[in-house]
């Protein structure tokens, strides 16, 4: 057995441990439901389940559904304009403001196409630095073909680059690549460790690169980076899941990235079904790149980032005279590795605040939003008390119960237009920060599936602070969404009840909406038939 496998056997009887302790002391209430599925909260960690009072589901992303707050909580307004904010001149002004109201509980997973090459400098030559690279450069590896290749994540929440076994297999990064180092990876139930590799060159596209039929990769799209150090999942146990491949932030760092949720785009590869939206890589300066109306500020903490780059030595190393990959590829800042922010987050719950937290991570690679106990406590979150609870599975394969609550409201401040997001599904999770202690939380995609994004990198020395666009997209209005006026992408018990406030009026003011394109100019059984088709259709 090998040095990697005994210490993982030992963190898996440690934490089996504990597992059935928590089924003793934290299983989740009785009599409420579960419901099985597979997000990812980031790092390693997906969520398998999500238990919930009865008549209270969680809202998922495809779901065409809607449910209601609970009664203890009002919901708050879905669609209001503006926000009175003071200027430092003391000067009250108003704030456009574009609202997302009850976000599902699972965001979209940023698939990519994944292919390396050989291309790299000799570490004799003391380079330890990353270079940006437009096109594929260098040989593909040992016997594979240039247009092999392995499915992974667009991960802004990933200090290093982390390809799984699987992917390793495919495109042979293993034996000569691999150095004789180990890393270890934490998450929420413990940790695992995993091989450093040697210097390579990592290459990626959208999945609009793979030819759906031939399952043949288009290398001519591709962008990547050479000269990289990697972090290379061992061959799991049994029942172990495998490492995530996760292109990490020292690669959208370098690039803007275009991320279309409008034009989705499934895979079928090695056995699996993938479903992304459409995601394009672009140097900073391609005209090809959208512009965008919104725009977020977001920032590379630990703040002095000056390059992407590996340890090449440490102290055995450098008493033996040896130079040699310790450490995989990552942001370099001034004392630890940095990864992107969001410069600031405004948070309300039952009259309670958060205001102006700038802990938040922003993290492509996590389907969920998280926030930590400082925030639960200033909002004053009752533990005992969850809405819903989340079983997450870790690294290693064990699970944990982690509760969950609603958020009355979620505010990022933006150009253009603040982001506003009520009735916000988060989960309670300590999350290390790579500035030391814990993060305030993370901003998941759960938030932006009813956008197109621009994320826009740099943040490093003479470079200009990353940046995200937003642009809200335009659903087709179903018929029977009729309250507000401008419609809120479902259709449920407010657009009943404007039918209900004009029902025999002949007002026709809102709910006249029968015959479909020849209305009557009244509301009746006609109007309500059509409310009655569409139930609780809308876009999420």
């Amino acid at each position: 057995m090998s040095k990697v496998r005994v210490l993982r056997f030992a963190v898996c009887v440690f934490f089996l441990v504990c597992f059935f302790c928590g089924l003793a002391f934290g299983a989740p209430r009785k009599g409420w439901k579960r419901k099985d599925v597979d997000i990812r909260a980031g790092n390693g960690r997906r969520i398998r389940g999500i238990y919930y009072p009865e008549g209270k589901e969680v809202l998922l992303r495809k779901e065409k559904k809607s449910r209601a707050r609970s009664a203890t909580k009002p919901s708050a307004q879905p669609m209001a304009k503006s926000t009175a904010t003071e200027g430092t001149s003391g000067v009250v002004s108003s704030v456009s403001i574009n609202t997302i109201d009850s976000p599902p509980i699972d965001g979209f997973i940023p698939w990519i196409a994944v292919t390396a090459t050989d291309e790299h400098v000799d570490i004799d030559e003391m380079d330890f630095y990353a270079a940006k690279q437009l096109s594929i450069i260098g040989e593909p590896l040992p016997d594979i073909q240039a247009s092999d290749f392995a499915i992974g994540i667009f991960d802004t929440g990933a200090s290093a680059h982390v390809m799984g076994y699987g992917a390793s297999q495919v495109l042979n990064v293993e034996g000569s690549y691999l150095t004789n180092n180990l890393i270890e990876i934490s998450g929420v139930t413990g940790s695992v460790f995993a091989w450093v590799s040697e210097p390579l060159a990592l290459f990626i596209a959208g999945l609009s690169a793979i030819d759906p039929v031939e399952k043949t990769l288009d290398t001519s799209v591709m962008v990547g980076e050479s000269n990289i150090s990697i972090v290379v999942g061992d061959e799991p146990l049994p029942d172990d899941p495998d490492l995530p491949t996760a292109i990490g932030a020292p690669m959208s760092v370098f690039f803007t990235t275009v991320i279309n949720n409008e034009n989705e785009i499934t895979i079928e590869y090695g056995g699996e079904e993938y479903t992304a939206p459409d995601i394009s890589v672009f140097d900073h300066d391609d005209a090809n790149v959208p512009d965008y109306p919104i725009a977020v500020p977001l920032e590379l903490r630990p703040l002095g980032a000056f390059s992407v780059g590996y340890i090449a030595f440490d102290l055995e190393d450098i008493l033996n005279g040896n130079i040699g990959v310790s450490s995989p590829s990552v942001i370099i800042g001034n004392f630890a590795q940095s990864l992107f922010f969001v410069h600031a987050v405004d948070m309300d719950d039952d009259g309670n605040s958060a205001f102006d937290k700038d802990r938040f991570m922003f993290d492509t690679g996590a389907q969920v939003t998280v926030i930590g106990s400082r925030i639960a406590a200033r909002l004053g979150i009752d533990p005992d008390s969850p809405e819903f609870i989340v079983d997450i599975e870790g690294v290693t394969g064990d699970v944990s119960w982690v509760n969950g609550y609603y958020i009355d409201s979620v505010e990022i401040p933006a150009l253009g237009e603040w982001l506003r997001f009520t009735n916000v599904p988060v989960i309670l999770l300590d999350i290390a920060s790579p500035e030391g202690g814990t993060l305030d939380g993370i901003i998941g995609m759960n938030l932006f599936t009813e956008y197109n994004m621009v994320l826009r990198g740099g943040g490093m020395f003479l470079e200009d602070d990353p940046m995200l666009e937003l642009e809200r997209i335009v659903f087709e209005r179903n018929v029977a969404d009729i309250w507000p006026a401008e419609g809120d992408g479902k259709v449920n018990l407010r657009d009943f009840a404007v039918c209900a406030d004009e029902w025999l009026s002949g007002a026709g003011a809102g709910c006249d909406i029968a015959p479909i394109g020849d209305v009557d100019g009244e509301v009746d059984i006609l109007d309500l038939a059509v409310l009655a088709e569409n139930w609780l259709d809308g876009a999420f």
